[in-house]
Formats: C-alpha cells, sequence, structure tokens
C-alpha cells in the first residue's frame, strides 16, 4: 500500500485579510472554502486550490491573529514549493512576483528541474518547480491558466536526524529514497510515493545548527498525504500505530477525514481521504464565497460569526 501523493499543506498566517488578498491576486490561487478552524472556532481556516480545490493542490491557513513570526529551526516544514508548467512558466513567475516588489532567488537547476525561491509578506517560504502537477489553474484568477499553480510540488523537511525521519518516511509510510541533490552546500535528500514525480515528493534537509522551530506567521503547522478512502486510512492508522508512533483516531473534517501523528522529531504529519471534497456544502461555481460552517457547527454560526473580523 503507497500514499498517492501530497494532500494539503496548512501553514500559519497573522494578518487574514492580507493572506487572502496575496494568496488570490498575487500568486493566483482560488479561495475554495473560507470556513473556522474546526479546533478554535474563533479563527479562519483558509483553503486555496486549484479550479475546484482537488487534492494535492491545498494550501491552507489557520489565521492566528497578531502571531509573532516564526522562528527557523529544526522540527520544521521549511518551504512549500509549487508545481508550474515548465521553464517559461517559471521566467513568468520571477518577472510577475518582482512586479509586486517581492524578492526573489535567482532561476536555478535543481534535479534538471528550473526552481525559483521567494517569501510571501509574512516571510513563508515559496518554491516555484517548473514540472507541472495534475491540478487545473483557476480560469477566473489573475493570473493566466498557462502559467497557473497546478499543485503541491513538494515539501522541505527540515529536521536534525535524517536516519530518524527516514526510518518515518520509509518504514512506517512506504516511501523511497530516490535522490540527493545540494543548495548552499547542504545535501538534501528527495523521497518518494507511488510513482513519483511533482506533488509525490518529500524534501529533507539535516542540520545541527541553531534551535528548534517556533512555530507563527510564515510557518507551516503540518503537513497532509493523501489516501483514497476510508479504509486504507483506517490501514495506515494500524501500520502507524503498528510502529509504536501516537496516532490519533479518525476526525472527521467534513471536506475529508484525518488522521494525525508526529515523527520523533516532532514534525505533524496527517494522512486525509481525497473525498468528499469542497463541494460537499456549496455550489462549485460559488467556493469561496461566503463562510462556509459543516454540519455540525451551522447550529453556532450566529455565535461563530460574530467571534471573526470579517473578510
Amino acid at each position: 500500500m503507497e500514499l498517492t501523493g501530497l494532500h494539503h499543506v496548512s501553514a500559519v498566517t497573522g494578518k487574514a485579510a492580507a493572506n487572502v488578498d496575496f494568496y488570490t491576486k498575487t500568486m493566483g490561487l482560488r479561495l475554495v472554502k473560507k470556513t473556522v478552524n474546526q479546533d478554535d472556532v474563533s479563527s479562519y481556516h483558509f483553503f486555496y486550490g486549484d479550479e475546484t480545490g482537488s487534492p494535492g493542490t491545498e494550501v491552507t491557513f489557520f489565521d492566528w491573529p497578531g502571531a509573532a513570526q516564526t522562528r527557523p529551526g529544526a522540527g520544521a516544514i521549511s518551504t512549500i514549493a509549487l508545481s508550474v508548467n515548465g521553464p517559461g512558466a517559471v521566467e513568468w513567475w520571477a518577472n510577475h512576483l518582482r512586479g509586486y516588489g517581492l524578492r526573489t532567488s535567482d532561476i536555478r537547476i535543481d534535479r534538471k528541474q528550473t526552481v525559483l525561491d521567494f517569501m510571501d509578506f509574512e516571510g513563508q517560504h515559496l518554491r516555484i518547480v517548473g514540472e507541472p502537477a495534475g491540478g487545473s489553474p483557476w480560469h477566473r484568477s489573475d493570473v493566466p491558466v498557462e502559467y497557473g499553480i497546478r499543485g503541491m510540488h513538494h515539501v522541505t523537511l527540515t529536521v536534525r536526524s535524517l536516519q530518524s525521519i527516514s526510518r518515518v518516511l520509509v518504514d512506517v509510510l512506504n516511501m523511497r529514497l530516490t535522490d540527493e541533490y545540494a543548495i548552499e552546500g547542504s545535501a538534501v535528500f528527495v523521497f518518494e510515493t507511488g510513482v513519483g514525480g511533482a506533488g509525490k515528493q518529500v524534501h529533507v534537509v539535516e542540520t545541527n545548527a541553531g534551535l528548534p522551530v517556533r512555530l507563527g506567521a510564515g510557518g507551516v503547522h503540518h503537513v497532509a498525504f493523501r489516501t483514497p478512502n476510508p479504509e486504507e486510512q483506517e490501514a495506515w492508522y494500524d501500520i502507524i500505530r503498528g510502529a509504536g508512533l501516537n496516532v490519533s483516531s479518525v476526525i472527521d473534517r467534513y471536506y475529508f477525514k484525518s488522521i494525525y501523528f508526529r515523527e520523533p522529531g516532532g514534525i505533524l504529519f496527517e494522512i486525509a481521504t481525497d473525498g468528499p471534497g469542497f463541494a460537499a456544502d456549496e455550489d462549485p461555481e460559488h467556493l469561496g464565497e461566503h463562510l462556509a460552517l459543516p454540519s455540525f457547527l451551522e447550529p453556532r454560526r450566529q455565535q461563530i460569526e460574530a467571534g471573526l473580523v470579517p473578510v
């Protein structure tokens, strides 16, 4: 049994309105769901993705108003890499981002892929990779469809122990170590699931320097991996528990079901089902236009809306 790729990443913003503006306008993603953090309904949870918010395209944010900026360190999901359609699209993104006043790296080649690094307005480390994933960019985006983001390409983990994280990725999650490259003198190890390629990779950097990460705005809370259905999710639960890791019971997030566990270095992993998806409670033509609440929160709508700053 194999995971079918990355499902989503969930990061942190301290400025909800600016976050929506940046990821829908500058990045051209569709806000497919404006809802609340189900574990803390006093804050928003934004889901950005492709035309339908299909699994593997979702970058999500928890709204922590006024949060201090993340302190980088070990035990972190340190980079979110996004997929576009080839080297020409990466060049377009370099000019586009600089036109918004953002500083970017030079375009470089990593493992034959064209790559561009930059940070969002809160210091979130983002990467554009010129290898297309399977998503369909939003046709009403300000970003032309031919250059649009097609989903996640990979995430980078910064860890204290390559050996420890390898045991989880390979021995528990059945991924493969397939490659190694270097960035600024640091070795980066590439793990893949399924057929590999865009949307099916985890990159790992080992470090002995500095303090552990302190999560805040501009940091990533967790990464979720895809599994097609609840039956395989239950099987993953048994595998993870059998490996001696503390795994949550299945949690119904309404748009998908989830289990959670931490690898020994502290990074939070999730395994999420592909469905039911974001059209479960909204017309696909009007995703993200209004505050959506799962049915189990709908009776509390008036109270929840009263505690949110309108966005």
